[in-house]
């Protein structure tokens, strides 16, 4: 499957707005209820160790500080975002840019919720879904509903570009 670069060029400020849209979701959450957002410096800290062969930590706060990690880790946040909105539209096709509809775009945000849930959160210490933190099924529940604000944002940031 073929796609146009007009279709990547709005697949990737899909993916940028999808992620600026969970990123306000969180620092509403923050802000109202007090629950905190993954710390990106702790990504970029992960992806800094990976050149030195370790790929799993027991815990990644514990583990060494690593130069430039907070700013790694909010470009592999936000090109994470690229990513998933690229391979949606490829999923999807180019013709679900030109018209948007939301509950695919909601179902597929949900599903992103395995990478956190089955890679990062074990290769960080955490457990497989955060079973090895204080609070399960909360921590569980916000790596949910964050992944579904995604899956909102990338249906309304196809709206946006669609015009």
């Amino acid at each position: 499957m073929t796609i146009e670069v007009h279709y990547i060029l709005r697949a990737i400020a899909v993916g940028i707005g999808a992620t600026v849209v969970m990123d306000l979701w969180n620092l509403f959450l923050r802000r109202t209820f007090g629950i905190p957002s993954l710390d990106y410096c702790l990504l970029g800290r992960w992806l800094r160790h990976m050149p030195g062969g370790t790929f799993r930590h027991a815990s990644i706060a514990a583990a060494p500080q690593k130069s430039f990690e907070c700013t790694v880790g909010w470009i592999a946040h936000y090109t994470t975002g690229v990513v998933f909105a690229l391979v949606f539209v490829l999923l999807a096709s180019g013709d679900w840019l030109a018209r948007p509809t939301f509950l695919p775009a909601l179902l597929y945000g949900i599903a992103t919720v395995v990478f956190p849930m089955f890679i990062m959160q074990p290769s960080f210490g955490l457990g497989v879904a955060s079973s090895r933190t204080p609070h399960p099924t909360k921590a569980r529940l916000k790596s949910l509903t964050t992944h579904t604000v995604f899956g909102a944002g990338l249906y309304v940031c196809a709206l946006g570009v669609s015009y």
